[in-house]
C-alpha cells in the first residue's frame, strides 16, 4: 500500500497490527538511508522497524504529527544529558501521500525490555531499578523547558480536556461500577500540584515498555526511549508510570523510587491527589496499569489510594 494522506484512528490501528501491509512502505523509507534488513515491530503507537543492528525507523500517522514534533525536539534536547542513554536522532523527514507521514531515523539501543527482565529480578534489584528511574526523572525534570513548549499543549488546556473526557474514558476502560459512581465527587478534590509548581519536561515513559535493562548487570538500566507522548507540566505526572506499573502495592519500592528522585521516602499525604491525576492521565486505564492484585475491590478511592501506594 501507499501511506494515505488521511487515515482514521481505527483504520490506523488495524494497519499497525498488520505489519505485512506496511512493511514495504517503511522499507522504502529505510532504503534511502541504509541497505540493512528491515524488521517491523508491533509495539508502540507508530509504525516502528529495526533496521539492521544499529538503527530504528519510526513512522507516525498524520494525526500524531504533534507526537513526532515533540519526540524530535526531546531527542535533541536530552541527548547525552541523562544518566542512561537515549536514542540519537540521525535524520527525519516525511513520506506517504502529500508527505503526511513524518518519520524519525535514530540509533538502536542495547538491552532487554524491562518488562521481560522484571519477573526474574529479586527485590534488591527491583529497588535498584526504581532508584535509577527516580534519578533519571530528576535529570529530565532539570532540563530547560522552553525548547519543548512549542510542541506541547498548555497544561491548563490539556488538563481541562482530560477532565471533560474522564468519565467516558473510565467507563470505556473498565473502572469498576462502584468507583465510577464516586468519580465526579472524588475528582473535585486537589491535585498534587502546588501553586508555586513550575513546568518541567514530561516524558510519561518511565514504564517497563520504554526502559531497557542490562542482562549482564541485574538491576541496572541500560537505556530509555520513546518520547512521543511527552508534555510540559507538573513533575508529578511523570511519577505515575513507575508508581503503578512497578511499585504498586509495595511500600519499599515506592520509597526506593522517591529516594532516587528526591533523596527521601514517598510522601503518603500525596496518595489521593496522585490518584486523581492518574484518573486524568492521557492514557488512564487502571485495569492495565495497576500492578496490584485486588485493587478493584477497594470500596472507595481513598481506600484504593492506600492499597496501591501503601
Amino acid at each position: 500500500m501507499t501511506l494515505p494522506a488521511e487515515i482514521g484512528i481505527a483504520e490506523f490501528d488495524a494497519l499497525h497490527d498488520d505489519p505485512p501491509r506496511w512493511r514495504d512502505d517503511v522499507a522504502a523509507i529505510a532504503a534511502r538511508l541504509s541497505s540493512d534488513v528491515v524488521q517491523p515491530m508491533t509495539e508502540g503507537t507508530a509504525l516502528v522497524a529495526l533496521v539492521g543492528p544499529a538503527h530504528v525507523l519510526k513512522v507516525y500517522p498524520p494525526f500524531l504529527h504533534d507526537h513526532f514534533a515533540f519526540e524530535r525536539a526531546m531527542l535533541r534536547h536530552a541527548e547525552g544529558r541523562l544518566p542512561i542513554p537515549t536514542p540519537v536522532l540521525v535524520a527525519d523527514g516525511t513520506a506517504g501521500d502529500a508527505g503526511a507521514w513524518p518519520w524519525l531515523w535514530m540509533t538502536q539501543l542495547r538491552g532487554e525490555p524491562l518488562g521481560d527482565a522484571w519477573p526474574r529480578l529479586d527485590e534488591p534489584a527491583r529497588e535498584a531499578v526504581l532508584r535509577q528511574i527516580g534519578a533519571t526523572m530528576t535529570a529530565v525534570h532539570a532540563l530547560p523547558v522552553d525548547p519543548l513548549r512549542p510542541w506541547a499543549p498548555p497544561w491548563p488546556e490539556f488538563l481541562q480536556r482530560q477532565r471533560d473526557g474522564c468519565a467516558r474514558r473510565q467507563t470505556r476502560t473498565g473502572l469498576p461500577a462502584h468507583l465510577l459512581a464516586q468519580l465526579a465527587g472524588f475528582l473535585d478534590g486537589p491535585l498534587p500540584i502546588s501553586p508555586e509548581e513550575v513546568d518541567v519536561p514530561l516524558t510519561g515513559e518511565y514504564t517497563p515498555m520504554n526502559l531497557l535493562h542490562d542482562p549482564a548487570q541485574p538491576g541496572r538500566l541500560s537505556a530509555m526511549f520513546d518520547f512521543g507522548d511527552g508534555l510540559v507540566g507538573p513533575r508529578a505526572y511523570d511519577w505515575l508510570g513507575p508508581m503503578c506499573f512497578l511499585a504498586a502495592g509495595s511500600a519499599s519500592r515506592l520509597d526506593a523510587l522517591f529516594d532516587g528522585y528526591a533523596g527521601r521516602p514517598f510522601d503518603r499525604t500525596l496518595r489521593e491527589p496522585l490518584l486523581r491525576l492518574l484518573l486524568l492521565h492521557r492514557y488512564s486505564c487502571l485495569p492495565a496499569q495497576i500492578a496490584c492484585p485486588g485493587w478493584a475491590e477497594a470500596p472507595n478511592f481513598p481506600a484504593l489510594a492506600a492499597r496501591i501506594w501503601p
